[in-house]
């Protein structure tokens, strides 16, 4: 039972960064309609930041956080402006392929500038363990649960309730419609990757603390891990996010315990299938209606 029980845990930690990495891709697509592939490597990106900024400069901790999650803000505006916005009126293909080219090129540029070494994270945060009975809890587990829930919940505040937010849910509802009622679509498509990046830095803080080493491919597997976990729960909504990624860490903490470990991906990607054939839009998705 005790095994069963920590087993749980580990998919529980894995699924809060699953979940965490979702929240910056389900806003994006929320809001943008765009699906961006590159998400993942940007988080690659933050923890490089995070690593230049305390091993080699020196700067305290808190710093350090920041200065990822800027210089991942920044990124992401920059990508916007640069690969998606000229296609902004282009066929949903082009702007597939695009993202897939910013992540080949953000992976090869990572190659160029750090080395195909891997780097270690530095320690951020000291955290011991809990340990209830004869089960023990990581720190950074119960950290990263609760850094993913706060930000699920401020994010749903965010978009439902603020000006911009409001903004946001009419851009996504339609554009031309919300250019004509004074709101600017390029302001809020670009304040909208601004803040999915800075989730995936954040995002990339947790993810170094748990595994510890970087390099430039490391943002890939978790990225198409976290877009799963967006689909499974219903791309788009937040909460469907944070319950995708729990349950996707879950599902493969669990096959890799009690099945095996080269079965536990297929396993994953089976079951999304499973759940969209029963629920094409997803745990949490809602049905859109299209126009024609």
């Amino acid at each position: 039972m005790t095994h069963f029980i920590q087993t749980l845990i580990s998919g529980l930690s894995l699924g809060s960064i699953y979940a965490l990495i979702a929240l910056g891709y389900t806003m994006v697509y929320g809001i943008a309609k765009m699906l961006n592939f590159a998400h993942g490597d940007i988080i690659m990106i933050g923890a490089y930041a995070g690593i230049i900024a305390v091993a080699q400069m020196g700067l305290p901790p808190l710093i350090a956080v920041l200065l990822s999650i800027l210089i991942c803000a920044l990124l992401g505006v920059l990508i916007e402006f640069l690969a998606y916005k000229p296609l902004r009126q282009a066929p949903p293909l082009s702007v597939l392929i695009t993202a897939i080219g910013v992540s080949y090129f953000l992976q090869n540029l990572a190659l160029i500038l750090f080395g195909s070494q891997q780097k270690a994270y530095p320690t951020i945060v000291q955290l011991g363990q809990v340990t209830l009975g004869s089960v023990t809890i990581d720190g950074i587990t119960i950290l990263t649960l609760l850094v993913t829930a706060l930000i699920m919940v401020v994010l749903s505040f965010f978009i439902n309730r603020t000006r911009m937010g409001k903004a946001m849910r009419a851009v996504s509802e339609d554009k031309a419609a919300a250019a004509l009622m004074g709101i600017s679509v390029n302001r809020t498509i670009s304040i909208t990757f601004a803040i999915g990046s800075a989730l995936a830095a954040v995002a990339s803080i947790f993810y170094g603390m748990s595994y510890i080493y970087i390099k430039p491919t490391t943002g890939a597997m978790p990225g198409i891990k976290a877009f799963t976990a967006a689909v499974f729960g219903g791309i788009g909504s937040v909460p469907g996010a944070m319950l995708g990624g729990i349950l996707l860490g879950l599902i493969e903490q669990l096959s890799k315990t009690y099945i095996s470990t080269l079965w536990a991906d297929a396993i994953v990607f089976g079951v999304l299938v499973l759940v969209l054939v029963v629920k094409p839009t997803g745990l949490l998705g809602k049905t859109m209606n299209e126009k024609v």
